[in-house]
């Protein structure tokens, strides 16, 4: 199952595409508990499609993160190296406070 973060599908697959290359590119994001849980997903699965190398592999990851070039380049060049020898796990999530105005946990989803 999967969270809807009350939004269309549109709306939400662009908000985790979005969320993916920011992690991806900046190594870090500060973000809702929730949305971080589901980024945190998406950003494995990239990563392990940059350990596979293939050019199927390298069309999806394509595809999820809008023809981002410079995300697919890092993921298959840089981060695929670094976590070559590791199973999974490429995150994680540090909570950090609560969000004012709405009392929502924030916090920080980071590559390990």
């Amino acid at each position: 199952m999967y969270r809807k973060l009350n939004r269309e599908s549109r709306q939400r697959r662009s908000i985790l595409a979005g969320l993916t290359k920011t992690v991806i590119l900046n190594g870090s994001v500060i973000t809702t508990e929730a949305r971080a849980k589901e980024v945190r997903k998406f950003v494995d699965k990239l990563i392990t499609y940059g350990k596979r190398g293939t050019l199927v592999s390298r069309r999806k990851a394509l595809a999820f993160v809008h023809n981002d070039k410079a995300v697919v380049d890092k993921v298959f060049n840089e981060l695929a190296k670094n976590y070559e020898t590791r199973n999974g796990g490429y995150t994680r999530i540090i909570k950090i406070k609560e969000r004012i105005g709405d009392d929502a946990l924030e916090v920080k989803l980071e590559l390990v």
